[in-house]
């Protein structure tokens, strides 16, 4: 069951919005009544989101900073919620791919809300939800261009919570552990394979291990704390990092 939020009138960006949280985002900010933009760089997959949830689709590789700088956006309620993945141990770990995972996830971010913030300024309403990890909170090893850029992301969000606290806008962190995602159910098909072991294993026993609560979150339960951060009844909460990972912080 939905929380009631409702946001006639208000306009929305979601990144990363071609499947998983995303998708899921931008569809239940749709059905609280937001006028949705949703961005991604798989035009197929985005457009056919737009046409769902009858919103607008905009194609952009948020790698290409001098692409996202060009978007010139707007909007009340900005998600940052695009990201990729990559696993090595740091002495193997390619500096490019670094390089991408920290614009992608950080640098993509930091330019979307610097051109987003002056219309929320000037409308004295605004919402940045960033979605960023438990892995902005705790370090897991192998990780570490996507444990550096939620970290980074985290220390963007307090900044604008700070800086926007007196003009209507706020901004938070919203921390998942493993949600079902297509990236994730193909790192546990691949460490299924590695481990030899069943795929619920790999869930219970290793990815989750940390974890409290054995299993993946739903995209659409992430959506719904997401939504009522923009709720008005929601204007209290900001500079916060709320934490969906079943326990794993709790240790």
């Amino acid at each position: 069951m939905s929380v009631q939020v409702d946001l006639a009138g208000r306009t929305a960006l979601v990144t990363g919005a071609a499947s998983g949280i995303g998708r899921a985002c931008a569809a239940r900010l749709a059905r609280a009544g937001a006028a949705v933009t949703v961005l991604d760089r798989d035009e197929a997959a985005v457009t056919s989101v737009a046409e769902e949830i009858g919103g607008r689709a905009v194609v952009v590789d948020l790698a290409d900073l001098d692409a996202v700088d060009r978007l010139g956006v707007t909007c009340d309620i900005l998600v940052n919620n695009a990201g990729i993945q990559h696993v090595a141990p740091i002495e193997e770990f390619p500096p490019e791919v670094f390089s991408t995972i920290l614009r992608v996830m950080l640098e993509a971010p930091f330019r979307l809300t610097r051109q987003c913030l002056p219309g929320m300024y000037a409308g004295g309403w605004g919402r940045v939800v960033n979605v960023s990890s438990v892995h902005g909170v705790r370090a897991s090893p192998f990780k570490s261009a996507y444990v550096t850029a939620k970290h980074g992301l985290e220390g963007l969000s307090k900044v604008v919570a700070i800086e926007g606290a007196g003009r209507g806008v706020t901004s938070n962190c919203v921390n998942p552990a493993y949600v079902r995602t297509p990236l994730v159910e193909r790192q546990i098909e691949a460490q299924a394979q590695a481990h030899g072991i069943a795929p619920d294993e790999v869930v219970e026993k290793i990815m989750l291990a940390p974890a409290a609560i054995k299993r993946l979150i739903e995209p659409a339960e992430v959506a719904e704390l997401v939504t009522y951060l923009c709720a008005p009844e929601a204007s209290f909460i900001t500079g916060e990092s709320i934490m969906m990972d079943g326990g794993w912080s709790a240790h």
